[in-house]
């Protein structure tokens, strides 16, 4: 018999080491109230009834390619290579967020959370305080700082905005807190209401949302739009819908893109509801394996011209490691694009509270990790 190639070595690992996560961790994710629940009844048929709602799922305006199966091999084997380049080599600074004054601000809290102060309200955004984004306790992303302000000393909010149930967007533990803790309503787009009455969330406090819905809380305006993404958070996908977010006062916009791959959508988002003050673009987490769920950092910027934006804070990056690229690289990129498109470009530290009409000069502080 011939000897195995070292390459083929590689491959037989990575398949044992999946093979060993998924005898351990489906069994988590089948009996575990993390994966949520499935619509049914009058929520059911309106789903149905949605345009992005087609053969039991919900479709993209322009397709997404999945993951070839093919292609597990070579992943799963460089996944297990390179892993020190995927960390920060030191502490990541975390900032005590401020509070006060009566402008625009954002203040990100770490990969996709962020608190949004506009118009005197206060809107929390993909909020995930847990350890890890995962179905269990035990496997799954670490997070790589703590959050930055623990959950009971967050302000008043006024809503909860969510943009689709993936682990890193959606922790179940983070909004069964946020229940007890706030009297905010949930903002979500279809079929994530589901998953909240599950948790113990009042139906009075859920707002789902079809894409160019809107609803308005507090005297802001909120209209789900458009992503190229996928969902799910067990063995099936694309049950619930995922969106973009536009949050509009009467002076002051923001745009949050949510997950998506680029598509010619944002465009039209801009040309709709823009200009924005500020927009939180997704830069992270990206890989050629999956280039239609996950922008790239020139795409973010791409895509923050294109919704005519003005301040763009980068986010979906520095707190898990979800992908195979440095951990460094998101935001080197997105600044040298900005640089290159004459962008204006805030990157704060988790924690730090970005004055949109005031933002501090990119310094560059994840270099000297």
């Amino acid at each position: 018999m011939a000897k195995p190639t070292r390459r083929a070595a590689w491959v037989a690992l990575a398949l044992g080491a999946a093979a060993v996560w998924a005898a351990r961790d489906i069994p988590l994710q089948m009996g575990s109230r993390k994966i949520g629940s499935r619509a049914e009844g009058e929520r059911g048929a309106r789903y149905a009834r949605s345009p992005q709602f087609s053969d039991g799922k919900f479709r993209n305006t322009v397709p997404a390619s999945e993951v070839a199966v093919a292609s597990m091999p070579r992943l799963l084997a460089a996944a297990l290579t390179g892993r020190e380049h995927r960390y920060p080599a030191g502490p990541i600074p975390v900032v005590t967020p401020e509070t006060g004054g009566d402008g625009l601000y954002v203040t990100w809290y770490g990969h996709s959370s962020a608190l949004i102060e506009i118009e005197g309200r206060k809107i929390l955004v993909d909020p995930v305080w847990s350890d890890r984004c995962s179905p269990s306790r035990l496997q799954g992303p670490k997070r790589l700082h703590e959050p930055p302000v623990p959950l009971r000393s967050l302000p008043p909010i006024d809503a909860v905005l969510i943009s689709h149930d993936h682990y890193d967007h959606l922790d179940m533990e983070t909004i069964r807190n946020l229940v007890d803790l706030q009297a905010a309503p949930f903002l979500v787009p279809l079929g994530i209401g589901a998953h909240l009455e599950r948790w113990g969330v009042p139906a009075t406090r859920i707002v789902e949302l079809d894409w160019d819905e809107r609803t308005t809380v507090a005297g802001i305006e909120f209209v789900a739009t458009a992503a190229r993404h996928f969902s799910g958070r067990g063995l099936s996908r694309d049950e619930t819908l995922w969106a973009s977010w536009v949050i509009a006062g009467p002076n002051r916009k923001a745009f949050y893109s949510g997950d998506t791959g680029y598509f010619p959508g944002f465009a039209g988002i801009g040309e709709e509801h823009g200009p924005f003050d500020v927009t939180l673009v997704q830069i992270g987490a990206y890989g050629d394996a999956w280039p239609d769920i996950h922008m790239v950092p020139e795409d973010g910027v791409a895509t923050h011209v294109d919704v005519r934006g003005g301040l763009m804070i980068p986010v979906h990056w520095a707190t898990f490691n979800l992908a195979l690229h440095d951990w460094a690289e998101p935001a080197d990129r997105a600044w040298r694009e900005a640089k290159a498109r004459d962008v204006r470009l805030a990157v704060p530290r988790p924690g730090e509270r970005v004055d949109v009409d005031n933002p501090p000069p990119v310094d560059g502080w994840w270099q000297q990790l």
